[in-house]
């Protein structure tokens, strides 16, 4: 078995495959409409889906608005450094959620950021 993507509704597939591809530096990997279902479908990573979990966006055509619920926690992404990424998208217009630093009670270097629908990601230094 193998983890192959994560899911996110989200309202301007445009400006959310700007951010998963501009700001964290993804591929987009496939895109399609589905005009009888009403809604398309875009993968993004960092590697083909053959080998790598990814990131499905699905985009409800015509809905403004999702609630977000208290279920969700986050998206993690390890990087080299979280403060050279953090000012790398912070310079792209990511909205940070929390500085690098420590995590709470421990040594790991996080961060967290924002896409433009309120999904929490996390960034973990390597």
């Amino acid at each position: 078995m193998r983890l192959l993507h994560t899911m996110l509704r989200v309202t301007d597939l445009p400006r959310s495959i700007a951010f998963y591809t501009d700001v964290l530096g993804m591929t987009l990997l496939r895109q399609q409409d589905y005009p009888e279902g009403q809604f398309t479908l875009a993968f993004l990573g960092y590697g083909a889906e053959s080998e790598n979990t990814v990131i499905e966006l699905t985009y409800n055509w015509g809905v403004s608005q999702y609630e977000m619920g208290n279920g969700y926690g986050h998206i993690a992404i390890a990087v080299d450094d979280v403060q050279v990424a953090v000012d790398i998208m912070r310079s792209k217009g990511a909205n940070i959620l929390r500085e690098p630093g420590p995590m709470k009670a421990g040594t790991t270097v996080l961060a967290f950021l924002e896409d433009p629908d309120g999904y929490r990601i996390e960034l973990l230094e390597r």
